[in-house]
């Protein structure tokens, strides 16, 4: 009966859309029916003895990473899977989505079908939140229902133009982010065919040099050394979320058992006290008001990588986050980890753990959702470190950054504002986004919008989300009604009044609400 109620409750979630229609979200006119029919099934595939669709079942699958050292490094990617057509007619082919050719350096793609080598037709479709393209596996003869076939992927990865959040590939080190670097399976073009799953259990491995470091998702299911390689099995179950890797020669600095971790290519010359007890506090914030990430992930581990670009250009300083830590730049490293900076940095990194990882905003939110939370869980750790003025001033800090932007460039609304926008207007976007996060725990209170907060998480783990689902759970669990809040906010350009007039006054003179 759980298992029931969460279905019903992410059914809710997917029907709010059609009720909430003043916020900004082009995705919000899919069609209502479509949700329902894949509610439907979902409740009822069990019980069913006769498909009603084209489908096809997972029942093994395993993925296989090696790092061969350059120059240029490469990563090389195979995916394996035993398949069976569980649907209701033959299947003529299967798409499947794998990287990007320039994003990830994708090159040398291959795959088969029964150990026999198969073309792939290039369908033309980018999947621009994972990086990805979609491909066409036609199988001849046609793949009959019941049949089980085995399918592998293969390709390298070599020199990629986009190195952040999704991959970092360097002669020394390298990391594979939780989207767009596997193949991703897809389901007939069906409106009723289910999504492919992972069988219960998934093995992965990840072969590096003999003197690499390897940090990956999943149980730790052993290792063997050849030569001068060492192969480290993982092991994943239904429930846990995609596969990341950070691996590289690195040298390991703790301040003990139990503590925050440091990977850097030289042992760190300030040492780690200062910055470990305020990274480890800022890691604790975030896991009491959003709920423990991942159970197997006691303490943040903080990774240097050469290759990390970051928003604001070459040389700069740029953390971004992989699952249980953050990767930093050399750039960030030389100007002090306990640097104010540089804590805010790695704290916005750790909190996208939660905003971009347990769950991920769907495209057209990716920088209100996907940057704003993130930079608005950096104002409560300095509430919770230090307090209301403390995260009074936060949002003054804000505020001040949002006015001078607005005068170097011409504001669109928050909620039509995406990542692809010229800077100048990502730059206004940037600076509101955490503030409307703020304006939204005025209104809630600051316990109801970390209540709402780890509900969404928990509710939609794994899953892509919206302003529209944000909302649902936030009236929720807060009783109050945010339509307008959302709309002023994700559709009206500039600043709500009552907003500057609550923010504004000197700090001496502050009266609060």
């Amino acid at each position: 009966m759980p298992r029931l109620s969460r279905y019903f409750s992410a059914f809710l979630l997917a029907a709010e859309p059609a009720r909430i229609s003043p916020v900004v979200n082009r995705s919000a006119a899919r069609p209502l029916l479509a949700s329902i029919l894949a509610v439907v099934l979902l409740l009822c595939t069990p019980a069913c003895a006769v498909p009603l669709a084209p489908g096809y079942r997972i029942l093994q699958e395993s993925r296989d990473v090696r790092f061969v050292p350059g120059p240029p490094a490469e990563l090389q990617i195979r995916g394996s899977y035993k398949l069976q057509n569980t649907g209701n007619s033959d299947l003529a082919f299967v798409d499947v989505v794998v990287p990007d050719e320039h994003l990830y350096g994708r090159k040398n793609l291959h795959a088969e079908v029964n150990g026999r080598e198969t073309a792939l037709q290039n369908l033309g479709e980018e999947i621009p939140r994972e990086g990805a393209n979609k491909l066409r596996m036609t199988f001849d003869p046609p793949w009959k229902r019941k049949e089980v076939r085995e399918v592998v992927f293969a390709y390298s990865l070599i020199s990629p133009e986009d190195s952040g959040r999704r991959i970092t590939l360097g002669e020394e080190d390298f990391h594979l982010g939780s989207l767009g670097w596997s193949p991703l399976l897809q389901p007939p073009k069906h409106l009723l065919a289910p999504y492919p799953k992972r069988p219960p259990r998934t093995s992965y491995t990840v072969r590096v040099p003999e003197n690499f470091l390897v940090l990956a998702r999943g149980k730790a299911a052993g290792k063997k050394q050849e030569g001068g390689e060492i192969e480290y099995r993982f092991e994943l179950h239904a429930e846990d979320l995609a596969p990341y890797i950070v691996a590289g020669r690195y040298v390991e600095s703790s301040a003990g058992r139990d503590s925050m971790v440091f990977w850097t290519h030289e042992p760190l010359k300030e040492g780690v006290g200062p910055a470990e007890t305020q990274i480890t506090s800022a890691w604790r914030v975030l896991q009491a008001a959003f709920g423990t990430f991942d159970t197997r992930i006691r303490e943040p581990h903080i990774v240097e990588s050469p290759e990390l670009r970051g928003f604001t250009g070459e040389g700069r300083p740029a953390a971004t986050s992989f699952p249980g830590g953050a990767l930093i730049n050399p750039a960030l490293l030389a100007q002090g980890i306990g640097n104010e900076d540089s804590l805010q940095r790695i704290t916005h990194a750790l909190a996208h753990n939660w905003f971009g990882d347990a769950v991920y905003p769907d495209p057209e939110a990716a920088l209100g959702l996907g940057e704003g939370l993130p930079e608005f869980a950096t104002i409560f750790v300095e509430e919770a470190t230090n307090g209301e003025l403390a995260r009074r001033a936060r949002i003054r800090h804000y505020l001040q950054i949002y006015d001078q932007a607005s005068q170097q460039a011409a504001e669109q609304p928050l909620g039509i504002t995406s990542l692809t926008d010229p800077p100048g207007v990502r730059r206004i976007a940037m600076a509101k986004a955490p503030l409307f996060f703020a304006a939204l725990e005025d209104a809630c209170g600051p316990a109801q919008l970390a209540q709402g907060l780890s509900k969404w998480v928990t509710l939609l783990r794994g899953q892509e989300v919206s302003y529209d689902s944000l909302r649902a759970v936030l009236e929720q669990t807060s009783g109050r009604q945010l339509a307008e809040l959302f709309r002023a906010w994700l559709n009206d350009k500039g600043i709500p009044q009552d907003f500057r007039n609550r923010y504004e006054p000197p700090l001496n003179q502050e009266t609060g609400d």
